[in-house]
């Protein structure tokens, strides 16, 4: 297998007692981390209406993050697609992609990033897009991104300007077979959220890679997965900063989107049978120990997911021990970091 890269997917999430404005200084602080560290890309996330995660916009904090950095591709993971113009997405993200040549990703996804009631006042004046135009949108996208809008086209005269030397990299995210099937028959690499569901998981990505027919944008196909990891300097500690994810966690559940809570506030926490089943069934996916436990654990799951790529999340209360965690990752798998 080729050498493992390590990326990151960062939500931005708001933790107790401190801001949505902080939340995102955080955001810019790790990305220069790991940029030093020697991750290969950042993604970050897209939510809305939420007092947890503060990712409402990628495109302006992709814009934030590619100038405060150096080597790392910076892009989304992704862009709720659904509720949007793909002619406009494919404006921002070429307008992205020649400010910060051969740097940006544009990470795609169908799920709303928000409730229903949202979604409605994203499509303002309009119905919200279903499943069913979601596929149209793509190939749109596409389009717009190669310059190459169909002759039978209504806007084949329309070019989403400025045209880049070479598109933003883009991919497919998703967490279920019909997600894989839709990358494989655009021709575009696939991100698994494992972090989401691990539910056939290998099985999905051996099906886009059987299933895949290359495009004019990617001969082959190419795969990575989210993973949510916490690494610490002992297990104790990894387990003991991973009960605020936790609780967390279980509270979206119930549609409750709020910030992180302190790790002593989910010690005390008094889960009922419910929430408990729901915290083991999200816990059992999730890596954390130490360096080499992790290293052991995200390796193997990589084999057997066969790719070399892990995108990881990593949500803890305290800031430090988030930074912390991406260091010693870093450290384990030996990337190459810069001064």
């Amino acid at each position: 297998m080729k050498k493992i890269r390590l990326s990151v997917l960062d939500q931005s999430p708001v933790r107790a007692g401190f801001t949505a404005k902080e939340a995102l200084a955080e955001t810019v602080e790790l990305a220069k981390l790991t940029d030093r560290l020697g991750y290969h890309r950042y993604w970050v996330a897209e939510h809305h209406n939420s007092t947890g995660l503060t990712g409402s916009a990628p495109e302006i904090l992709i814009a934030h993050l590619a100038a405060q950095t150096k080597r790392m591709r910076i892009g989304s993971g992704g862009v709720m697609l659904s509720h949007y113009s793909p002619y406009k997405i494919a404006e921002i993200f070429n307008m992205l992609e020649s400010l910060h040549p051969g740097r940006i990703d544009l990470g795609i996804g169908r799920a709303p990033g928000s409730d229903q009631i949202t979604a409605h006042a994203l499509s303002y004046g309009n119905q919200p897009r279903g499943p069913r135009e979601y596929p149209t949108q793509v190939h749109d996208l596409m389009a717009f991104l190669q310059d190459n809008v169909d002759k039978e086209h209504p806007l084949q005269s329309v070019h989403a300007t400025p045209i880049p030397a070479a598109p933003p990299e883009l991919w497919m995210l998703g967490s279920s077979d019909q997600s894989a099937q839709l990358a494989a028959h655009f021709g575009t690499p696939f991100s698994f959220a494992h972090f989401i569901t691990d539910e056939n998981g290998p099985q999905i990505l051996s099906l886009y890679r059987r299933q895949f027919s290359a495009s004019a944008l990617y001969s082959e196909p190419d795969a990575n997965i989210g993973i949510f990891v916490i690494c610490a300097d002992t297990e104790e500690e990894a387990i003991k900063l991973a009960s605020s994810r936790d609780l967390w966690r279980t509270r979206l559940d119930t549609g409750n989107i709020g910030p992180v809570p302190s790790v002593e506030e989910a010690l005390s926490y008094q889960y009922s049978e419910a929430e408990e089943t729901r915290r083991r069934y999200h816990a059992r996916r999730h890596i954390v120990g130490t360096p080499e436990q992790v290293k052991e654990r995200l390796s193997s799951l990589l084999a057997a997911y066969q790719v070399n790529e892990a995108v990881i999340v990593t949500i803890t209360h305290d800031v430090k021990a988030r930074r912390r965690s991406y260091e010693l990752l870093a450290d384990a798998f030996e990337l190459s970091s810069s001064n």
